[in-house]
């Protein structure tokens, strides 16, 4: 069953609804469901890929708040948190922890609202990551985390729609808010990449960019970049079924995946 359609729906596709139809989710509309197979025509194992890129997320949370010990999440780029999402990962291992959602976009915000209503530890928030001082400064990201205390700053699968700009380097943007982080925190990145992969690949994703949003694959060596002044936890960045995998099996074929992910510390 899909979301009772609204004013947003006249909108037509949304890359916060597309993402999650092609996770399973009922947050979408039928513009979303277009927009979805017409990427899928293009490139028919994505939907493995995004889902190897979610259980990665999952897995990095249960890490952080696990063996981590960390208690806040920062969750940058969000979408709509509906399919294994970060706070019931969290808060099912740390029942304290506490995670701020941040999205540009209206309707992915409005919708976590609605599916963090009556959870006190969790709330969601209009910010883009092209002006970093406008989320660290949000008086919803301070009215549960402290940044004075380690968090996990999550980017994942959201840095790809940032193009290389000299005006908004991306490196850069991810600099700021690392260095707003207390010792000790983490940061956990997962990036689209076309390395090894099949033209199809690089073709489905040139779609995406151009009926949702812009959409830059990067190579090995330039995700790592991201990591800058921070200590990669093993294994280190490699395509995401081969972080910290529940079975080993899973991380077979892993460079069949179009995605790289890794987390590192601030020292």
């Amino acid at each position: 069953m899909t979301t009772p359609a609204g004013p947003e729906e006249a909108d037509g596709p949304n890359i916060a609804r597309v993402y999650d139809y092609l996770l399973g989710g009922s947050h979408n509309f039928d513009a979303d469901k277009v927009a979805a197979a017409e990427f899928l025509a293009r490139w028919p194992d994505a939907r493995r890929t995004m889902a190897a890129n979610r259980a990665f997320l999952g897995r990095a949370v249960r890490f952080l708040a696990g063996e981590a010990g960390i208690r806040q999440f920062l969750d940058v780029g969000s979408g709509i948190p509906t399919m294994d999402n970060v706070h019931a990962i969290a808060q099912q291992a740390a029942p304290d922890a506490r995670v701020v959602y941040v999205d540009i976009d209206e309707v992915a915000v409005l919708h976590s609202r609605v599916i963090l209503a009556g959870n006190e530890q969790a709330t969601a928030i209009q910010a883009d990551l092209r002006s970093p001082q406008t989320i660290l400064g949000h008086p919803g990201l301070h009215s549960l985390l402290d940044l004075s205390q380690p968090t996990a700053l999550l980017l994942v699968a959201i840095l790809h729609f940032l193009p290389d700009d000299p005006d908004k380097d991306p490196g850069a943007l991810v600099a700021q808010l690392r260095d707003a982080l207390a010792p000790g925190s983490y940061v956990v990145i997962s990036h689209g990449t076309t390395d090894g992969q099949p033209e199809h690949v690089a073709e489905g994703m040139e779609h995406y960019a151009q009926t949702t949003a812009d959409f830059q694959p990067r190579s090995h060596a330039e995700v790592l970049r991201f990591f800058d002044g921070l200590d990669l936890i093993e294994p280190g960045l490699v395509h995401v079924p081969r972080w910290r995998p529940d079975n080993p099996r899973d991380a077979e074929h892993a460079e069949r995946i179009a995605a790289y992910g890794g987390a590192g510390r601030k020292p």
